[in-house]
């Protein structure tokens, strides 16, 4: 079995989603837009190029400004983003059951005696 993207970015192969996917997995901690880049495995520019979306929906919120730099956080009190915990949940538990299936079928575990 290939090794495959979990999540809402393995749900929608989109930019977005993997920066909302960090964040819901990273919700409790501040990160400058760089670092959001970063870990959520997307370009700087391309982060820019969809940051509006994510501002428009609400979805961030800034913190506070470190040596000039904005820190921001998902905003949890976002109707929409209480939505897409609730589906990132659905769909990681989604794809961990249809592991353990593939797995078992592969390995089967041998009676206990």
């Amino acid at each position: 079995m290939e090794e495959e993207v979990s999540g809402l970015a393995g749900l929608f192969k989109d930019s977005i989603a993997h920066v909302l996917d960090f964040l819901l997995i990273h919700k409790r901690y501040e990160y400058s837009k760089k670092e959001i880049a970063h870990y959520s495995g997307i370009g700087y520019k391309t982060l820019l190029e969809n940051w509006n979306k994510l501002e428009q929906y609400q979805l961030v919120k800034p913190t506070k400004t470190v040596q000039g730099n904005t820190l921001y956080t998902l905003n949890m009190d976002s109707v929409i983003v209480k939505a897409l915990k609730k589906l990132q949940h659905e769909v990681m538990f989604y794809d961990a059951e249809k592991i353990a299936s593939y797995e078992l079928k592969r390995a089967p575990i041998a009676a206990i005696q």
